[in-house]
């Protein structure tokens, strides 16, 4: 632990000195692709090291016994996963915590229970441990099981920022950061394929708000 503490030192002390040297060419030879080029060699290396150094640690655990307590459960889980995400790649909280709700009704679900799963993330892979609906058991597909209810969350990001359905809203966020003019509402829409409910998007930009006065006030 004290070696990874120094390495993670190490690393803030290479970013204090990139900054550093960005500044001095920056104001006697003003270049921006220096200083970006300086910020993103960091941010990458610190994710790395965040990677290394968290490797025995554990994501918190989502635990809660009403709404709320949900609700700021799963945001912790969200931060604690973007700790070894780049900026690029990452979900919104907000979007990531209102689709949680909407397929499990904050965590009372029996596949976020029983199955850890707090998206309906369905899998027909006979071979992963799986949930079959109760109403239709000879399905050939079942909900996936999770060793934990992060693990879920996690899976949920990769499943957005890699799967072909979603490359539309890949390159909007993408445009989005490029621009820094943030549009949440367009790229939920861009989430349409998530949910077979024709109303989903709609469903979704309606929860956030309500999600976003607990974040707000917590």
């Amino acid at each position: 632990m004290k070696k990874k503490l120094k390495i993670l030192s190490l690393s803030i002390t290479v970013f204090i000195s990139s900054v550093a040297i960005a500044f001095i060419v920056g104001t006697f030879f003003p270049n921006s692709y220096v200083i970006k080029k300086a910020e993103a060699s960091f941010q990458n290396n610190a994710i790395q090291q965040w990677i290394e150094f968290s490797v025995d640690l554990h994501p918190p655990a989502i635990e809660y016994s009403n709404n709320k307590e949900f609700v700021l459960a799963v945001s912790r889980c969200v931060q604690f996963i973007n700790l070894s995400v780049v900026p690029e790649q990452r979900i919104s909280r907000e979007i990531i915590i209102a689709m949680a709700v909407l397929e499990t009704g904050y965590g009372k679900s029996r596949f976020a229970n029983e199955g850890n799963n707090l998206f309906g993330i369905r899998t027909w892979d006979n071979a992963i441990p799986q949930l079959k609906p109760l109403q239709n058991p000879d399905v050939k597909w079942g909900v996936r099981v999770f060793d934990t209810k992060c693990n879920s969350v996690k899976y949920m990001i990769s499943t957005i920022n890699n799967h072909h359905a979603y490359k539309l809203f890949r390159e909007e966020r993408s445009t989005q950061l490029q621009t820094n003019s943030i549009d949440i509402n367009k790229q939920i829409e861009l989430l349409n394929k998530w949910s077979t409910n024709p109303i989903y998007t709609d469903l979704v930009k309606q929860k956030v708000l309500s999600i976003r006065k607990i974040l707000e006030n917590a």
